[in-house]
């Protein structure tokens, strides 16, 4: 589930960032509200990743692929907002 949140995220980011870029740079809301969304699954799928890697003997390597996906949305997030702040 934690990979699925993670694929869903970065993929609608993209999706978000090709909409703006496409408007010239002009966001409305409903980009910022699917950011935000994306915000939200990235931190449930990095807590679902983390509870899966603490069951015994189990395959980790989805738990480890979720993680690494869900702190990549978390951090494409806080890019867009720190670009966002700084008009860069």
């Amino acid at each position: 589930m934690s990979v699925i949140l993670g694929i869903i995220g970065i993929a609608s980011i993209v999706v978000a960032i090709v909409f703006t870029c496409s408007r010239g740079g002009i966001a409305t809301l409903e980009y910022g509200g699917v950011v935000l969304l994306c915000l939200m699954y990235g931190f449930a799928g990095l807590i679902l990743a983390i509870i899966s890697k603490k069951e015994p003997d189990k395959y980790y390597f989805l738990s480890y692929l979720g993680m690494v996906l869900n702190v990549l949305v978390i951090g494409m997030v806080s890019l867009i907002l720190y670009a966002g702040a700084y008009g860069l």
